[in-house]
C-alpha cells in the first residue's frame, strides 16, 4: 500500500465536464479525508472510499477525533497566478484528536464523491490528545495544492 501525492485522472476529464464547481460561495462542497499507511491513494484513484486498494483500517475513521468522511474544507475561489490556474482551501483541524495519519484525499461530496487530488504527507503524523492540522499552501503558480497550466 502507498499513497503519492498527485491530482487524479479521473479529476482531470472531470473538469473538462464540468463536474466540479470551486467557488467560494456558490460551489460545491469538497472534503478532506485522512488516511493511515495502509491505504492506496494516487493518480488513479476515483472517488473517496474507507479501504482504499484494499488495505487493513485505511482511513482514520475509528479514531479519536475524527469520523468518516473526514471534514469539509472551503474552497477559495480560484484565480489565475501567472498562467496557472489556481484554487486553494482554509486549513482544516481535528482537535481533541489522538490518531496517526500518513495521507489524504480531497473529494467533491456534491459529485459523488469524486476525488479530486491526493496527498502523501511524506511519513506518519501522530496527535496525541490535541490538534492535527491539514496547513494548505498559497494559491499561487508552483505552490498552489490544485494547478492547471
Amino acid at each position: 500500500m502507498a499513497i503519492t501525492s498527485a491530482i487524479c485522472n479521473s479529476f482531470k476529464v472531470e473538469i473538462l465536464k464540468a463536474l466540479h464547481d470551486f467557488t467560494t460561495t456558490s460551489g460545491d462542497d469538497f472534503n478532506l479525508a485522512l488516511y493511515t499507511s495502509g491505504a492506496t491513494l494516487n493518480k488513479d484513484t476515483t472517488v473517496y472510499a474507507t479501504n482504499p486498494g484494499g488495505g487493513a483500517d485505511t482511513e482514520v475513521a475509528t479514531a479519536t477525533g475524527y469520523t468518516a468522511k473526514g471534514k469539509e474544507i472551503i474552497s477559495v475561489t480560484p484565480v489565475l497566478s501567472s498562467d496557472t490556474a489556481v484554487c486553494d482551501f482554509g486549513n482544516v483541524s481535528w482537535t481533541s484528536a489522538s490518531f496517526t495519519a500518513r495521507g489524504c484525499l480531497i473529494f467533491n461530496d456534491d459529485a459523488s464523491d469524486a476525488a479530486v487530488c491526493t496527498i502523501d504527507f511524506g511519513g506518519d503524523k501522530t496527535v496525541t490528545s490535541g490538534t492535527f492540522t491539514v496547513e494548505f499552501p498559497s494559491a499561487a503558480a508552483g505552490t498552489a495544492i490544485i494547478g492547471i497550466a
